[in-house]
């Protein structure tokens, strides 16, 4: 695993061992920076000094990718102990620190925001329905600013009832991940 794109391409990220975390594939994450960059609803410069929330975070690799791109910062959200020690690793291969706060602790019941984020990253464990419910409460604590855009991986035949407040703008497959778009 490695950060695809901007002034940290290349730069490899460590995995915690065994299967309790499930980093997001180069493939799949090249497949939605790639969305980022071109769709409509997204937009050229929305990565450039954006506020990046990666949320269920493991490795930290989307939010490292966002940072490498243009983010100007990224929180991290993670309880998971080796994940937790991965995701400092790679903060400090980066030297990112200073761009990054990282939180551990239940992305469902997370503190009250230290910024509104304009990109959030969703990858929580599949199957456990847990994107309505992290929604629903990063929304109430102040985490997505209005109109922020939202990527969440799920499992391809998970159903997500997402609740009000948020529009789903695009959907896509990858292998056994569902990768959707929502707007705030």
């Amino acid at each position: 695993m490695r950060i695809i794109a901007g002034r940290w391409r290349g730069r490899a990220l460590v995995s915690p061992p065994g299967l309790a975390t499930r980093p997001t594939s180069d493939r799949a994450r090249q497949a939605i920076f790639d969305q980022l960059w071109h769709a409509p609803w997204a937009g050229r410069d929305m990565l450039e000094g954006a506020t990046v929330l990666d949320a269920f975070a493991g490795t930290g690799a989307m939010g490292l990718e966002a940072l490498s791109r243009g983010a100007a910062r990224s929180f991290f959200m993670e309880q998971d102990r080796a994940a937790l020690a991965a995701l400092r690793a790679n903060i400090a291969a980066c030297k990112a620190g200073d761009a990054c706060r990282v939180m551990a602790g239940d992305v469902t019941a997370p503190p009250i925001a230290a910024a509104a984020c304009t990109l959030v990253f969703l990858d929580p464990p599949y199957g456990k329905g847990l994107v309505p419910r992290a929604l629903a409460a990063l929304q109430a604590k102040g985490w997505i600013a209005p109109g922020a855009l939202i990527i969440a991986e799920t499992g391809r035949d998970e159903e997500n009832a997402i609740p009000p407040g948020f529009e789903v703008i695009s959907t896509r497959d990858h292998g056994a991940a569902r990768l959707s778009a929502l707007r705030a």
